[in-house]
């Protein structure tokens, strides 16, 4: 499977008004910043989200974002498997605000950390957790080693269950008035 095509904040920018722009980061991240005119559909629900895209796509170009890059060149590995041909911003929102680039934000949006922040701060504090609490009771050394053992395990898979089981907490969540993702495939159709 080839590499998807990639754009940098710059070219992206030069044709933003060309794309549906699909943030595929978790509902907080979202509503935290996002380039402007991003629909947002999380990476765990794009499968259910490959009609309307498909439709979406029929109609123009698709531009893929996430907070660094990595979220949005596996959903357009998705997106190619489905036949959906899909472009992905190099370095995702952090290089577009980077590169003096607006995020709209919504009025009242909490600012959350990155997922891949917050997953290296969860597996960081388990594995110190672990080691320390291993000075007193050994076997919770396996808590380390099994927290190294996921973070291997997602690095070979390019998945990350830490950061699924992340994105069902509460801040995680787009706020109650934020776009749902029903409103978002119906639009997509359109």
């Amino acid at each position: 499977m080839s590499s998807p095509a990639a754009l940098s904040p710059a070219q992206a920018a030069a044709r933003l008004e060309e794309f549906t722009v699909i943030d595929v980061r978790a509902p907080g991240e979202y509503a935290a910043g996002h380039v402007p005119g991003a629909l947002n559909i999380p990476l765990d629900k794009l499968p259910d989200a490959l009609p309307a895209l498909k439709s979406a796509s029929a109609r123009g170009s698709l531009l893929v974002v996430c907070a660094s890059g990595v979220r949005s060149t596996r959903a357009c590995e998705i997106l190619a498997g489905a036949d959906i041909d899909a472009a992905t911003l190099t370095g995702g929102t952090s290089a577009w605000e980077g590169d003096g680039r607006g995020l709209d934000r919504p009025e009242g949006a909490a600012a959350t950390w990155a997922m891949e922040r917050q997953v290296r701060f969860a597996a960081g504090s388990l594995v110190v957790a672990g080691l320390l609490a291993g000075t007193r009771f050994p076997a919770a050394r396996w808590l380390a080693a099994g927290v190294g053992s996921g973070l291997v395990f997602s690095a070979v898979t390019n998945t990350c269950g830490m950061a699924s089981v992340l994105s069902k907490l509460p801040y995680n969540r787009a706020p109650r008035s934020g776009a749902d993702l029903d409103a978002t495939l119906e639009a997509l159709q359109r």
